[in-house]
This record gives C-alpha cells, structure tokens and sequence, in this order.
C-alpha cells in the first residue's frame, strides 16, 4: 500500500485561505466583446470585481495582430504603414552641394571644439 504526504484525505493540494470561489473557474467573470477592423471577435474574460477603468479599450487581435475595439461598427482603423522608398527616392531627398559644405563645416567646428578641451585638460 502506497502512502505519502501529508494532505487530509479529500483535500485539494494547494487550497489555502480563500475560496475556491474567489479563483479558477469558480471565481464570477465578466466577458467583454471585441472585434478588430478583419471581422473577428474576441471575448476575454476578466475578473468581475475589476475595475470599469481598467479594462482595455482595445487588444491586439490574435488572429490577424490588428487592433481591436469594443465598437463592432467602427473597430479601430488598420495602422497606415509607410510606402517602401526605392533608392530614387533617397537620391531625391540628398542635400546639395552647399548644406552638405555647412554641415560639414560645423561638425568639424564641433570637433575641433571637444578636441581643444581634452588636450588643455
């Protein structure tokens, strides 16, 4: 015959003093209803002596990764990526000629600078 432990005979490894109630599946949930801007529907539980404030107004969907909102009209609107910049695009955007000499110019200046102080230290 088998024996070991020190639990009572019918008690439940790990009950301590709260409730069974007040944890698990025992404890009164509240399930909020979210839908993102794909069409899909989440509905997490939280606690149900949980503050209204602190519930989030949106999730991440796991579905899709969109975000997703109470509202199931206007769920919140998909994130406006930047467009891909070919290297026209960058070319386009250089500086001239003469701000690249500013620019230059004053980061030497600043060298120049911090160099000065190190070497009379």
């Amino acid at each position: 015959m088998a024996s070991g432990g020190s639990a009572i005979r019918g008690s439940r490894v790990g009950a301590g003093p709260m409730g069974e109630q007040d944890r698990g599946y025992h404890a009164e949930r509240l399930q909020v209803f979210y839908w993102c801007a794909n069409g899909h529907e989440l509905s997490p539980y939280f606690l149900a002596t949980i503050e209204p404030a602190e519930i989030p107004e949106t999730l991440d969907c796991p579905n899709c990764g969109l975000p997703a909102g109470r509202d199931k009209e206007n769920p919140p609107s998909v994130a406006k990526l930047e467009p891909y910049k070919t290297h026209l695009a960058y070319v386009k955007e250089r500086r001239t000629e003469e701000e690249a000499a500013v620019l230059l110019d004053e980061a030497l200046q600043q060298l120049r600078a911090r160099r000065g102080r190190f070497t009379a230290q």
